[in-house]
């Protein structure tokens, strides 16, 4: 017997739960720059359920460091373009602001 999913009533292989919720958000990028001129890159809006993980692929496919804070995820150096492709591939809704 296979899992049902509670929340939209398909088997859990055929979910589409998690492709909804990332259609749904609204995710935000820019650059700041910080002390000594040195660029961040922010992204903010995603669900905390998943910005660990997004935060480690993204921080692979950029090859630079970063974090975790209050609910975004600071990348160092200005990876904008990088970052847009990756999530406009995953499925989210993403706005660059200037």
């Amino acid at each position: 017997m296979t899992d049902i999913c509670e929340k939209c009533g398909l088997p859990k292989d055929l979910c589409v739960c998690e492709d909804i919720a990332r259609e749904q958000q609204r995710v935000k990028i820019f650059v700041v720059k910080r002390r000594y001129g040195k660029l961040v890159t922010v992204i903010e809006g995603l669900d905390r359920k998943t910005i660990t993980s997004l935060a480690k692929k993204l921080k692979g496919i950029c090859a630079s460091g970063g974090t975790i804070k209050n609910g975004r995820i600071e990348l160092q150096g200005g990876h904008l373009e990088t970052v847009k492709k990756c999530l406009d591939g995953g499925g989210y809704q993403v706005e660059v602001v200037k």
